[in-house]
């Protein structure tokens, strides 16, 4: 069995594309939010929500690797942009959903006012069970 098996939940809508629970079993592993932040500390691509959304994956996946876990063993992300824009919203989710591909953990998708690097337009933090 993978450490993380998501559940779909008979009764509630099936078109959504994401999972709505996840059941973990093994160590599990939280990460900060991953950011755009190149290996100087500096944000990339500035006023670009797909470009950021690129390099917080490859972010994330660093980190997960790290802690010894891949995308698949994540459990559950947050995703947040810094937009009033649904657009944007759509843009980031878009990018970060397709690094997931068929694993489509249970996720948040918020827009927030600013965040905390300045430029920085996407962050992304998870919950990952390491096997």
């Amino acid at each position: 069995m993978p450490p993380v098996s998501l559940l779909r939940t008979p009764g509630l809508a099936q078109d959504v594309p994401y999972a709505y629970a996840a059941l973990a079993e093994g160590s599990l592993v939280l990460t900060a939010g991953a950011c755009p932040l190149d290996e100087a500390g500096e944000v990339v691509a500035p006023g670009d929500v797909v470009a950021q959304a690129h390099r917080v994956v490859t972010n994330l996946v660093s980190a997960l690797a790290a802690a010894g876990c891949s995308l698949t063993d994540v459990a559950r992300t947050t995703v947040y942009v810094a937009t009033t824009d649904r657009a944007d919203l759509t843009a980031a989710w878009d990018v970060v959903s397709a690094a997931f591909g068929e694993h489509d953990v249970p996720s948040t998708l918020v827009g927030v006012t600013v965040l905390g690097w300045p430029d920085q337009l996407v962050e992304v933090e998870a919950v990952a069970v390491r096997p």
